[in-house]
């Protein structure tokens, strides 16, 4: 029945996603092992929040094709954070108080994988790092990329970056808010090929040597802010300014171009510019901080 309603134009069928622990033999072109990671926790502040549950696929990925290969080592523990897990989040997770209790996650465990791999892989990163690098300070030598941010999901065609919709795109659904189906779903994803032909694994494999910018628009007039909006910026209200996060020094000149076009009036203008590479981005660290003529 499946496969007759597959083969309709008028039908779409979804199929529960299959882990994959062994991506098929080794062959002799050069890998690089990769970290897929995923964590729930008991809200979103790194600072106060804690890890209720941490998952990690490491596999190698071949160079040559962008494809993982070989057996999958998966983590997964639970940890009690020492406090009550609030009930909204438990709703999310479906993870409450009896189940991490007296659990901690083996931080040897942890510290061995971390320090074979070559590139670290969240979906938001900027959400899982803080939280891992203030348990396991291992995570702060390593690079990081984010499947989120580190790949254009609407210029490859997708109506949507959230997993779950990238998953379903591609035919899968999944039990989604468990950190280890998590992964595997962002695994499957990312194996698969982009419109140019390479792998998301390729894509950020190929991103690590980058330097994102964060580019604070500095004295922007306030009467710029409906454009700022539009143009994908966010307010910092603590910083009182108008920031935005840039992939590649090409992307930093053209947004220069636009702001002193659009923004500045033509007008010189200084702003502030924060330099991340993979081994800093998305982290709770800063960057090299800089500041530039328009």
């Amino acid at each position: 029945m499946a496969q007759a309603l597959a083969q309709h134009p008028d039908f779409r069928v979804l199929r529960r996603l299959v882990p994959h622990s062994d991506y098929g033999p080794l062959t002799a072109q050069a890998t690089q092992r990769v970290i897929v990671l995923d964590t729930e926790t008991t809200g979103l502040d790194s600072k106060n929040e804690k890890i209720i549950e941490l998952a990690m696929l490491s596999v190698l990925v071949d160079n040559a094709t962008g494809l993982p290969v070989g057996p999958v080592t998966i983590y997964e523990s639970f940890e009690d954070p020492g406090k009550p897990i609030p009930a909204q989040i438990t709703e999310i997770t479906g993870i409450d108080d009896s189940m991490v209790q007296g659990q901690r996650i083996d931080d040897a465990a942890v510290i061995a994988l971390v320090e074979q791999a070559d590139l670290i892989v969240a979906h938001n990163a900027g959400f899982d790092r803080p939280f891992v690098e203030s348990r396991f300070p291992v995570f702060a030598g390593k690079a990081w990329a984010c499947s989120f941010m580190g790949i254009d999901w609407k210029k490859e065609g997708s109506g949507s970056a959230k997993l779950e919709f990238l998953a379903s795109e591609r035919g899968w659904f999944y039990d989604a808010h468990r950190a280890q189906v998590d992964c595997h779903a962002l695994l499957q994803v990312l194996a698969l090929p982009l419109a140019d032909g390479q792998t998301g694994l390729s894509r950020l494999l190929a991103g690590v040597g980058q330097t994102r910018y964060k580019l604070r628009a500095t004295g922007a007039p306030f009467e710029a802010k409906d454009k700022l909006k539009a143009r994908g910026y966010r307010w910092d209200g603590e910083g009182r300014v108008w920031w935005c996060s840039l992939p590649s020094d090409e992307g930093l000149d053209a947004e220069c171009a636009w702001l002193r076009a659009e923004v500045y009036g033509q007008r010189s203008a200084r702003v502030q510019l924060e330099a991340m590479n993979s081994r800093v981005q998305f982290s709770s660290r800063s960057g090299q901080l800089s500041e530039r003529t328009l």
